[in-house]
């Protein structure tokens, strides 16, 4: 009863229009009076330990290190790069849109910033190269996806803290899927325009390329840096926001010179806009997830899965197939605060590496950003191309569902998503 209390309450006032962390105290509100409690210092209390962590301090500087980025010139750079390199081959557009959301999303981890930047540059010139625009948009709505698998992830982060798995793992086994996810909307991509003629872009010379290579280095270095240091231990991943948010503000400023110092407070402004809002979300859940926990609701959910405990595969898909579902009516941060405190202990009962379980999670949790009606990144493409809502669905199926194929064989072999791990603990 108490898992029927919990979903039709948080439902229910989400569907009278009451904003998710409101909706989760409410939800919080309902479970206490369900279960006989009584003290609303449990809500204060839960909402203050579910944000007051260490490892969160990373969302705000990542979220500043992408203002930074965009506003310094760091993501136009990006991609001027690949279209120097390829964006004279046939279909060039939509790859260069998927390199730069690859390169992009090992700098920021925010999906919602890299397509927004991506489509502000790329919609125009694919739009006047003659390439069907729903379908543009649908590319790279799915290749701003890749962001929050790919590290630095804010959704790693967030999924790191709630569920008690090391971020530092979790960025490293996110970097092959990240990539496979780029190369399946690639592939799709190509079979997608075989009836189209689109205008290619002049093939550049090779000094022209190194130039232009040149110029994106500063950009180039600082994945490297990142990956690195997590990897021997120089910093953590809160550290690692800071250092990124420290680099792209000397890059933008004293490199490429196209931050000014008055420009300063308003890119700061929109970083702790979007962080207060995500906070908020966290420190919410809070409540929920303590309620969840105290009502037993895992274990709840485990008996109703006890029949596929022991194929890990079987149970694995299921787990997946839920999330999705759910993904495709809730924001992304939501979803991943929700279900992270009841489905954690399931995967631990069943003897699922939680690293596995938090990639393939955060990955369904991505592709549930494109999926209406919620599909937050779909709005930011639509909003940002002025085109409506019903022809990008249509232009995006094809990429979601090459991303679904390979969280499908995610599914089906793990030690994918373990190898680099593997590989890097020897």
């Amino acid at each position: 009863m108490i898992v029927f209390v919990f979903i039709t309450s948080l439902l229910g006032l989400m569907a009278l229009g009451m904003p998710v962390a409101f909706a989760l105290i409410g939800c919080g509100l309902a479970m206490m009076l369900y279960m006989g409690i009584s003290d609303p210092q449990i809500i204060i209390q839960n909402m203050w330990d579910g944000a007051n962590s260490f490892p969160l301090l990373a969302v705000p500087f990542f979220m500043l290190a992408g203002e930074l980025m965009n506003a310094g010139g760091m993501t136009r750079r990006i991609i001027t790069m690949a279209m120097a390199w390829i964006g004279h081959i046939r279909g060039g557009l939509g790859y260069v849109a998927v390199i730069a959301a690859v390169i992009m999303a090992s700098l920021s981890g925010s999906a919602v910033a890299d397509t927004a930047a991506l489509a502000s540059v790329l919609v125009p010139l694919m739009r006047n190269a003659g390439y069907d625009i729903n379908r543009s948009c649908g590319l790279i709505a799915c290749g701003g996806i890749i962001a929050p698998v790919i590290p630095p992830s804010i959704g790693m982060i967030i999924f790191g803290v709630t569920g008690g798995v090391s971020i530092t793992k979790l960025f490293i086994a996110g970097i092959v899927p990240g990539v496979m996810m780029g190369i399946a909307i690639m592939l799709a991509w190509r079979w997608s325009i075989k009836r189209d003629n689109p205008r290619v872009e002049p093939k550049r010379s090779m000094r022209e390329r190194l130039v232009e290579t040149r110029n994106a280095g500063w950009a180039l270095v600082l994945p490297v840096v990142i990956i690195g240091g997590l990897k021997v231990g120089w910093f953590t991943p809160t550290e690692a926001a800071v250092i990124a948010a420290a680099y792209s503000l000397f890059v933008g400023v004293f490199i490429y010179r196209e931050i000014k110092i008055p420009d300063l407070f308003g890119l700061m402004y929109r970083a702790a806009e979007t962080t207060a809002v995500i906070m908020f979300l966290v420190a919410a859940a809070g409540v929920s997830a303590w309620l969840i926990t105290t009502a037993n609701i895992p274990q709840q959910v485990a008996d109703m899965v006890a029949p596929f405990m022991e194929n890990k595969i079987l149970l694995m898909a299921i787990l997946m197939v839920m999330v999705f579902i759910v993904g495709t009516a809730l924001d992304f941060t939501p979803t991943v605060l929700i279900l992270t405190p009841v489905l954690m202990p399931v995967v631990k009962q069943a003897g699922i590496d939680p690293v596995y379980f938090g990639v393939l999670f955060i990955m369904n949790n991505a592709i549930g950003l494109v999926t209406p009606p919620v599909g937050t990144v779909l709005n930011v493409v639509c909003g940002v191309a002025k085109v409506p809502m019903t022809g990008v669905i249509k232009g995006v199926t094809p990429f979601m569902v090459a991303q679904l194929i390979v969280l499908t064989l995610l599914v089906i072999f793990p030690q994918i998503v373990m190898w680099p791990l593997q590989m890097m603990s020897r």
